[in-house]
């Protein structure tokens, strides 16, 4: 009876293992004393989050970016926290997938999910920070992850996604140091 209780739960566990979120890389660059991101993100859905999403569910994805000086004897000093969120959405009647930027309002359809999941991934020329707001001489490290934002699924299924690992979909944090 063992055996066969693990043999029902074992596709679910390759599934949730083929499901993730990853920073390749990311940079900063100076310009014009703002602080531009690039960075590029892989987004691999779980099966039950591409369930949903292809049912019309929207799922919001956030990329967290902190910004923070390391010192010596005390905890990182946090400078900067950002977050950046979109709301990505399959529309059935126009067979489109839809990103909406809920920070600028701006909307972009596309036909494939792969194209939206690439568009979403390609973080150009972001303004991060002011240079104004580092201190010459001091270390920062960045940080950005990105995450699949539970709290904004519909109510009814919140609960069954704080309880299923399918739906704990976020990355690392992929640091790397600032130069002010």
């Amino acid at each position: 009876m063992l055996l066969g209780w693990l043999a029902a739960w074992t596709p679910c566990a390759a599934v949730a293992d083929d499901a993730y979120f990853n920073v390749r890389d990311a940079r900063t660059q100076l310009k014009d004393g703002v602080y531009l991101l690039d960075a590029n993100v892989v987004y691999r859905f779980s099966e039950a989050a591409m369930e949903a999403l292809q049912n019309g569910i929207p799922l919001v994805l956030e990329i967290q970016i902190k910004v923070g000086r390391q010192r010596a004897w005390l905890w990182t000093d946090t400078i900067a926290a950002l977050n950046q969120r979109h709301r990505l959405q399959f529309h059935a009647l126009s067979d489109r997938y839809v990103v909406h930027n809920l920070n600028t309002d701006q909307r972009q359809s596309f036909a494939t999910l792969d194209d939206a999941l690439y568009a979403l991934g390609a973080i150009r020329g972001f303004p991060m920070l002011d240079q104004r707001l580092l201190v010459a001489g001091a270390d920062y490290q960045v940080g950005v992850r990105a995450a699949l934002v539970v709290e904004e699924l519909p109510t009814p299924m919140r609960l069954w996604a704080y309880a299923s690992e399918q739906w704990h979909l976020d990355s690392a944090w992929y640091t790397w140091r600032l130069q002010p």
